[in-house]
């Protein structure tokens, strides 16, 4: 019998940590909390300093009884569960399952899955952290007060099923705002004027874009004005009034936290934040990774030597460079970033990996990597260009020393690039001199107009809700997730888009229950949450300070909140058994057809989607389905229905579909002058 026994959370988890322990241990998995507030009912005794009610979870009955079978005769136990807030609090019940003395050193906690970190662990067990319990047993009972007693008013006022949430209320009043200055947004027309120039004897061409004349910038608002210039202007001679070089250095960006790498998977990899996090979570039980919820940019020493090592060997002692990236003021801290856990041959470990494991590895490798080494050195040249008084500006970036960009650059969300983003698009200038004469190879003008601020994507929302305090890093995906799966928004085109039903909720919300969708209110709620973690802050003194206002609030509005009928959407399908045109519902699992005539009549079945184009095999109508991954998929009617299938068609292809290369394409005619740049990889 092996004498000690270590419980953790996953099963992948237990069988890599078992590796590195040996025959003198057992390793089993919890598979996640085993206690937890019962759905049913509300659970928490208000009267009673907000007495928890915590019960055996639901199916979890049989692992308890082989975790208490296990634990039975053995010398030691040791809790190794996630080193967060959840993890204490499953070690916590844990413990009390098991009857572990409270005062044991049964805790141990490792940031990473290797051999080194797990061993080193269980030499340096400790008692639980019960701040860190009380910060989670807070946060919990903070979303059972909030859940329990609002979500009841959206059933009895909008429709059953409904949830209102403390982060996810807040993060719909952030979607919301941003759809509201979409729709009141007032487009103010604008013109781009640029030009194309040769020196003589040269091939390359430079391309400038208007700036204003000798008093100064002039901001072209509409035709005439524009068309007045190109008239003073159009086949004159160009002078070359004055270049500038100025020598610019671009940092790499920080290792990854949680936000940050959800935002860069987003961009590079085209994963939502659930996913990114699935499969971070899958590296990090294999051991490949550091812990993956994290808020901080700080590595260890070893970390450090590791990636000195590495750069060096791989690209040369001069592209190496210790750097100390800042971590942000609100931020726990508790763990290191993201990183790789060992620094080996790159696509000898993706070899081991599945695809999406491969993509996302590669990027936490290459991130960590480039974060300790040299800065991109580039010449930035502005040439200033005059004809009849008017002023033409042409840059150009030339890099000297291309440091982290060997290796890895960040990407950016839409409209948020910069003067700094020069090295995006590498452009060729000519050898220019002051005084230089330029001919003119066309000139061009085009209207355009303001655009709206962008909708927020998953990333670009994670990002607004980690700089404004907005939940911590193991509350991103989960929220995010809940918002969608509730039908408040919907995704269109990787966009975070507010349904009837999404708008509704956070009328109610923002009109009623302000505090729990203001911004500050909620971070500052955060805050307090982090106070008690670190022992700063009683956790029940805390929820009465948050409780008699709420309640007193509660009180006020039960009967003020006017019940909201909802547009149900006709469509042309007509119900078979009543002749009516039947209506679009949303039920658990999405949308359905319903009949407008129930209860009387209690038809319903799904919605099919179609394509016009015909089944390739036998003809028949093709339908447009979903997978549990919302992947779609094309399958034929003759094949859908077992006892009848005629046909065994089904592809992730859509029917006729070819596949089309993309081809660089030159801009020809009129409009604005395209300029040729080439991009960074």
């Amino acid at each position: 019998m092996t004498k000690k026994l270590v419980i953790v959370e996953s099963p992948s988890k237990a069988k890599t940590i078992k590796k590195y322990l040996g025959k003198d241990y057992e390793v089993i998995a919890s598979q996640g909390h085993i206690i937890d507030l019962p759905a049913s009912r509300f659970a928490v005794d208000v009267d009673n300093d907000f007495k928890p009610e915590y019960i055996k979870m639901k199916g979890k009955a049989k692992i308890i009884k082989e975790i208490k079978e296990e634990a039975k005769g053995k010398e030691k136990i040791y809790l190794a569960t996630d080193p967060d807030r959840e993890g204490e609090a499953i070690a916590w019940h844990l413990r009390d399952e098991l009857k572990i003395d409270p005062t044991d050193k049964c805790r141990i906690e490792f940031n990473e899955i290797t051999e080194n970190a797990v061993n080193n662990a269980v030499k340096n067990p400790r008692q639980i952290d019960m701040d860190t319990v009380d910060a989670q047993q807070a946060r919990r009972i903070l979303d059972r007060i909030v859940g329990y007693k609002i979500s009841p008013l959206l059933w009895k006022k909008v429709k059953r099923g409904l949830s209102a949430g403390r982060v996810q209320s807040a993060a719909l009043r952030i979607i919301m705002d941003r759809e509201l200055e979409i729709r009141n947004f007032t487009p103010e027309e604008y013109w781009n004027l640029d030009v194309l120039l040769k020196k003589q004897n040269e091939k390359k061409l430079v391309y400038a874009k208007f700036y204003g004349d000798t008093n100064g910038k002039i901001e072209l608002v509409n035709e005439k004005q524009v068309k007045d210039i190109v008239k003073s202007i159009d086949g004159k001679q160009y002078f070359v009034e004055d270049i500038k070089v100025t020598e610019k250095r671009r940092n790499p960006a920080p290792p990854f936290t949680t936000s940050s790498m959800q935002q860069e998977a987003s961009r590079k990899l085209g994963f939502g934040v659930k996913k990114t996090m699935m499969v971070a979570q899958k590296l990090y039980e294999s051991g490949h990774i550091t812990y993956m919820r994290t808020d901080s940019t700080r590595v260890s020493d070893d970390a450090i030597k590791m990636a000195k090592a590495y750069i060096c060997s791989k690209f040369g002692e001069n592209y190496y460079l210790n750097r100390n990236f800042k971590t942000k003021n609100n931020a726990q801290d508790a763990h290191e970033a993201i990183r790789p856990t060992k620094l080996v041959d790159l696509e000898k470990t993706i070899a081991s990996l599945d695809k999406d494991e491969a993509r996302l590895y590669t990027l936490i490798f290459n991130r960590f990597l480039a974060s300790r080494m040299e800065s991109c050195v580039y010449d930035f040249t502005k040439v200033i260009i005059s004809v009849n008084d008017y002023i033409f500006n042409a840059t150009g970036s030339v890099i000297k020393f291309d440091g982290f960009m060997k290796l890895y650059s960040e990407s950016k969300d839409e409209n948020s690039k910069s003067e700094e983003d020069d090295l995006d698009e590498m452009k060729d200038l000519p050898i220019l001199n002051v005084g230089d004469i330029l001919t003119q190879e066309k000139l061009g003008f085009e209207q355009k107009f303001t655009e709206p601020p962008a909708r927020y994507t998953e990333a670009s929302l994670v990002k607004v809700m980690e700089e404004k305090g907005i939940g911590r890093p193991s509350t991103y995906a989960p929220t995010i997730s809940t918002l969608i799966d509730r039908f408040y928004v919907d995704k269109e085109n990787k966009h975070l888009v507010p349904t009837e039903l999404g708008e509704v909720v956070n009328n109610i919300m923002t009109e009623h229950f302000k505090d729990i969708v203001d911004i500050k209110f909620t971070a500052n709620l955060e805050d307090k949450l982090d106070e008690i973690a670190e022992g700063k802050q009683n956790y029940v003194q805390m929820l009465k300070e948050f409780y008699g206002p709420f309640e007193e609030n509660l009180n006020k509005v039960g009967d003020s909140i006017e019940k909201v009928k909802l547009a149900e959407k006709v469509t042309d399908v007509i119900c078979e058994l009543c002749g009516k045109n039947m209506v679009i519902k949303q039920g658990r699992f999405g949308e359905f057809l319903a009949c407008p005539g129930y209860p009387e009549c209690k038809n319903a079945k799904p919605i099919q989607n179609s394509i016009s184009e015909p089944c390739p095999r036998c003809g028949g109508k093709v339908l447009v389905k979903k997978t549990k991954t919302k992947r779609n998929f094309y399958i034929c009617t003759n094949n859908t229905n077992d006892d009848k299938k005629t046909c065994d068609y089904i592809s992730w292809t859509k029917p006729g579909a070819e596949e089309t290369k993309k081809v660089k394409r030159k801009t020809k005619g009129t409009g604005s002058v395209k300029k040729t740049t080439k991009r960074k990889k």
